[in-house]
């Protein structure tokens, strides 16, 4: 019998080669992490075995189950994706490092999509080495967003004060001028503003929109983005009744602190975003793929193959990233109660006319 209180979060495993695993391991040898969730972990008894001994941490142990069906509530749960006898090489990319992660990958989503996990926590990949057939996108993003048969998602990244989007992911930056759009921004800035709502409960949210260019544009000098895009989108942004302001230049927003009078900050690149958010968040950061039907989140780091098994990568990220999963699948069944409700007590219109 599943306990409806324990909600079951399916844990890839990321590049085998990579910190995935020890930040994994490092985070649930603190029980009190599962209050209330069933952990299942894609990946296999072997590859943990190896970490738990080069890590030292031999008291240890998931529980080995077949399916997440049979996951423990409460527990740190292990299903074998792989029965193979892979050579892990720490610190290294390899060819094998990308196959797993991708097995691991597949069997998370595969779960996720038929029920079996509520949320998925991913860890992290190298977007080289898992580049095959089936995985021809420049990240998690992009490749669970066709998963999901969205047309589009939003990569936000989330602090406890700080929360950033990009309209633009992983993209060489020569071409992010040439994708923006008005209609593109419109619709980044419109899925910012309901996961704001549905994901973490804010009331009417403010959302800062950044320039593309220094000094945001300096009203066509310094470039015309701004002038010919981004405000142009913002003004029917307002139209619709979405608090959204700017576009504001990076760097004076962040370095004057008025970023905190925002509930989110739209950037418009992949730097423009992480770069200040990765600074002010200080390691403890998480990546949320916001506005899709799937809750999916992952630390703020990759797979960090300089400090692998040497006990020096923190488990901070990964074990936020882990709770914010947990909360935003219970904002959104919040959300769903709340919507409903409000739909149940309207008040009927009346079939008769008035004398």
């Amino acid at each position: 019998m599943k306990n409806n209180k324990s909600i079951r979060v399916g844990i890839s495993v990321g590049d085998i080669n990579g910190v995935g695993m020890e930040v994994i391991i490092k985070t649930f040898r603190d029980h009190r992490v599962l209050e209330n969730i069933t952990a299942i972990v894609y990946g296999s008894s072997r590859l943990a075995s190896y970490y738990k001994k080069a890590l030292g941490f031999h008291q240890f142990n998931f529980v080995k189950v077949k399916n997440a069906d049979l996951a423990k509530p409460n527990k740190a749960n292990l299903i074998n994706v792989w029965e193979d006898e892979v050579k892990i090489t720490m610190g290294d990319s390899t060819e094998e490092g990308g196959i797993y992660a991708l097995k691991s990958l597949e069997a998370a989503t595969a779960d996720l999509a038929a029920g079996k996990i509520d949320v998925l926590v991913t860890a992290p990949i190298n977007k080289h080495n898992i580049q095959s057939e089936s995985f021809n996108f420049p990240g998690h993003t992009e490749y669970l967003t066709k998963y999901a048969n969205a047309d589009t998602s939003l990569m936000l990244m989330v602090d406890e004060t700080l929360r950033i989007g990009v309209v633009t992911n992983h993209v060489p930056l020569k071409e992010v001028s040439e994708l923006l759009s008005k209609e593109l921004i419109l619709n980044k800035v419109r899925l910012l503003h309901s996961t704001l709502i549905k994901d973490f409960g804010v009331i009417s949210p403010k959302i800062a929109v950044l320039g593309l260019n220094p000094h945001a544009g300096d009203n066509g000098l310094l470039g015309e983005e701004e002038e010919e895009i981004i405000i142009p989108a913002l003004e029917q942004l307002n139209e619709e009744g979405i608090l959204a302001f700017g576009p504001y230049a990076a760097d004076g927003i962040f370095g004057s602190g008025n970023y905190l009078k925002f509930d989110a900050i739209l950037a418009m690149y992949h730097d423009q975003g992480l770069v200040p958010f990765k600074a002010l968040s200080g390691g403890n950061g998480v990546n949320f793929t916001a506005g899709l039907p799937i809750v999916r989140t992952s630390p703020d780091h990759g797979t960090a193959y300089d400090i692998v098994g040497q006990g020096k990568a923190s488990e901070s990220s990964f074990r936020k990233a882990l709770f914010t999963a947990v909360d935003i699948f219970r904002n959104r069944k919040k959300y769903k109660e709340l919507t409903a409700n409000k739909l149940e007590v309207q008040p009927k219109k009346n079939n008769y006319r008035e004398r």
